[in-house]
């Protein structure tokens, strides 16, 4: 069964940092993309990052480059989202999500989600 816990959100100060993790399991980590999705209150969902089986392939949104830094590690079968330099606007439940395939840009989509964390940045 493919199970992915994200894990990391909180409460930040506008500025300030924060890394999110996602753990997986149920599956062939290093083969596959993974995604960074967030989704603001009252908003649809947004695409954040992704990043592709091997890490040579590192995708952002315009809103978060520079900021953010996607990162992923095969022995913890883990994805991080390294948060810098946060805004009110980056206030949203994080979602990390499998692809379907290895490859970025991505031929397949995503197919499975974790249930979230919560980020909230405010003064």
């Amino acid at each position: 069964e493919v199970q992915l816990v994200e894990s990391g959100g909180g409460f930040v100060q506008p500025g300030g940092s924060l890394r999110l993790s996602c753990a997986a399991s149920g599956f062939s980590f290093d083969e596959k993309a993974m995604h960074w999705v967030r989704q603001a209150p009252g908003q649809g969902l947004e695409w954040v990052s992704a990043i592709n089986w091997n890490r040579d392939t590192i995708y952002y949104s315009a809103s978060v480059k520079g900021r953010f830094t996607i990162s992923r590690d095969s022995a913890k079968k883990t994805l991080y989202l390294q948060m810098n330099s946060l805004r009110s606007e980056d206030t949203a439940v994080y979602y990390c999500a499998k692809d379907q395939g290895g490859a970025l840009p991505s031929d397949y989509g995503m197919d499975y989600w974790g249930k979230g964390t919560l980020v909230t940045v405010s003064a």
